[in-house]
């Protein structure tokens, strides 16, 4: 963690400087809808720009108190470690090592262990798979959100009752709020941007005209968060039990070592038929899942909460209102856009992706980073991703209720389950190529970082201070884009990286780091490191480019933390963990977001000016011209 930069600072190194805010509350850039995960998320990352104003409201009267979602996939640790508290989730979760599946014996009634094997692979992530209160994660998100320089809160009690865009492409968004602890009263904002995270009955969705569109799958399933007694030995581990006759049931254990989290097959839904209609009680819930662990018991002490669902999957056309060439100016995410089952997991997981996409999407076009046709990328993206979650939802729904008594049918499950376990931890995600992902990439120079997907990190040595730690570490959620060049075979810092460095320093107009305005430092944009192949004993560090050395901040102050060298340890190195070409190297370029745009030669300095005057267009000379930059009051940046 780096500060100090601009003066010697006491007390809580987290909590940032206060922007100057003078924008009225009526006026912003950004209102968010809703306060779930993709809500937060997203607030919590634009709140992190002193010039942008952000509003998030939300027709609850204040945070949610128990939350429903549970499941943290690695790659969600992985953005919050970039956001700066996977360490305090890791600590309070329950961490997921193992799963057990049980089924009955052929021809027999009871249930027996079958299976277990590792939730996470070996080298999927640095981070583990957890399990915490969805409320407590928005818990987290709300600190950040209150110690970044916009110092943002909600403003609940507030319901979206309107919404209306203007007839030209540069008109601010009218969003009209009742305020539900104010009586009869209402509050009119205006945004260049509105972004829908209000949940499956969305009222932004509704105003953009769109519907989740889909099937329900007919299933009743009921969910119950207790404190029990049981002889069965599997209680803390996760566990999917498929019984001979009486439906299955799935077991996630949850934080602080006594509550567990119970998913209980119940009987099919009619045609037409809700799961309101069915009257369930807690106690029907209970009834079934001792039938289920029979002959094992199962004594419910207390019931922290209860619910019953039945499984659909559904998604809307697109996630934002384009419309006759007009850029879009209203989005949804999270549930808003997409719903299925929560036993895969994914619901809270891939609502934050969603958020944590568009996001730094968003700050680059209201900063002056990029055009607004950056922003199409968005829906492309991320629709593309829902309706994969669709497909493998409906999959895994369909297996784990599968009747059959036939040993090798109700071993599929088992082998899904196995099968999918990287696309359950959420590294499997790729973009197709586009704007931002590079499909003339040259993979074969870093097998392991593959294009369109999320950067896979390894151990590096840091070799200013020889610290061990994760290349991942350093990939902050602040908007900016990274440039790693991994140096061939035999460079000091005197070869290819120099020859890199000296063209990047040139400040010609294909200088993709000149996008860094006058007062800004020289890396607020494109972020540039290097990891070399020998030992940081044998590197010298003053030998090093100035631009692996910049100075910054008001007194000129030396970057020391922009040089890495492979681990020498007793394993294998980055270089061989990612199928790095050893010989010629690679320079990677990473997305805002984390995910690998381009992989390119080190001397590919044409693909690399190419990419980026195509990502940034001509909004460098826009961006440093514009008198309004930087002022954080809306409606003086309209592009």
């Amino acid at each position: 963690m780096q500060y100090h930069l601009n003066g010697v600072r006491t007390g809580d190194p987290g909590l940032v400087d206060a922007a100057k805010v003078d924008e009225a509350e009526s006026h912003v850039d950004v209102l968010i809808v809703g306060c779930g995960p993709a809500g937060l998320t997203l607030a919590t990352q634009l709140s992190a720009f002193p010039d942008i104003s952000v509003a998030i409201v939300d027709r609850k009267s204040g945070p949610l108190e128990y939350g429903q979602a549970d499941g943290i996939a690695c790659r969600s640790m992985e953005m919050f470690r970039a956001f700066g508290f996977a360490e305090r989730v890791a600590k309070e979760a329950y961490q997921v090592n193992e799963v057990t599946f049980w089924r009955p014996s052929v021809g027999g009634a009871e249930i027996r262990r079958v299976e277990r094997i590792r939730d996470v692979e070996d080298d999927v992530s640095e981070m583990p798979h957890v399990i915490l209160s969805q409320a407590r994660v928005h818990e987290f998100f709300l600190e950040a959100m209150a110690r970044s320089a916009r110092r943002l809160e909600p403003r609940y009690n507030r319901e979206l009752i309107r919404l209306k865009r203007g007839c030209r492409d540069g008109d601010p968004v009218e969003a009209g709020l009742a305020c539900l602890d104010r009586g009869d009263r209402s509050e009119t904002v205006f945004a260049r941007y509105v972004v829908g995270c209000d949940g499956a009955r969305s009222t932004v969705r509704k105003c953009m005209g769109l519907e989740l569109k889909g099937e329900s799958a007919q299933q009743l399933w009921g969910v119950m968060d207790v404190l029990c007694t049981t002889d069965f030995p599997d209680i803390r581990f996760k566990c999917a039990i498929q019984s001979p006759d009486r439906g299955s049931l799935l077991i996630i254990p949850r934080e602080g070592g006594y509550l567990v989290r119970l998913y209980i097959e119940l009987d099919a839904l009619r045609e037409g038929e809700r799961a309101a209609d069915r009257g369930v009680t807690a106690e029907a819930l209970i009834e079934r899942a001792r039938t289920i662990f029979s002959p094992y018991s199962l004594e419910i002490k207390e019931i922290a909460w209860w619910s019953a669902y039945e499984i659909g999957q559904r998604v809307c056309d697109r996630f934002d209102d384009r419309s006759d060439g007009r850029h879009p100016r209203i989005f949804i995410a999270g549930d808003a856009c997409h719903t299925h089952s929560p036993k895969a997991g994914q619901g809270m997981n891939v609502s934050m992706a969603d958020a944590f996409n568009l996001g730094w999407k968003l700050a680059a076009v209201l900063r002056g980073q990029a055009a607004a046709d950056l922003l199409y990328t968005y829906s492309d993206e991320r629709r593309a991703q829902a309706q994969e979650l669709i497909e493998f939802d409906r999959e895994m729904a369909r297996l784990f209720s599968e009747r059959s008594a036939s040993a090798e049918n109700a071993n599929r499950f088992q082998r899904y389950f196995s099968k999918h376990q990287r696309y359950t931890a959420g590294v499997e995600t790729r973009y197709e190529p586009s704007l931002i992902t590079l499909g003339d990439s040259q993979q074969e120079l870093a097998l392991g970082l593959v294009v369109g997907m999320r950067f896979h990190s390894a151990p590096v040595v840091r070799a200013a201070d020889g610290r061990l730690m994760e290349l991942g570490d350093c990939l902050d959620a602040d908007g900016r884009w990274r440039l790693i060049a991994f140096a061939p075979h035999g460079d000091s810092g005197t070869g290819a990286v120099w020859n890199l460095c000296s063209f990047l320093q040139s400040g010609g107009s294909g200088d993709p780091l000149c996008l860094a305005g006058q007062d800004e430092d020289p890396d607020s944009v494109i972020d540039f490191r290097a990891v070399f192949q020998l030992p940081h004993r044998k590197l010298k560090l003053d030998e090093m480019p100035e631009l692996l050395l910049p100075r910054k901040g008001r007194y000129g102050l030396i970057d020391y933390e922009k040089v890495f060298c492979a681990d020498h340890g007793s394993g294998p190195d980055i270089f061989e963990m990612r199928g790095i070409d050893r010989t010629r190297g690679a320079l990677v370029i990473i997305r805002p977001d984390h995910f690998v745009a381009a992989v390119l030669a080190v001397g590919s300095t044409e693909k690399l000016t190419g990419f980026f005057v195509e990502v940034f267009g001509t909004q460098h000379d826009k961006r440093t011209a514009a008198a309004g930059y930087g002022t954080g009051h809306a409606g003086t940046r309209l592009p």
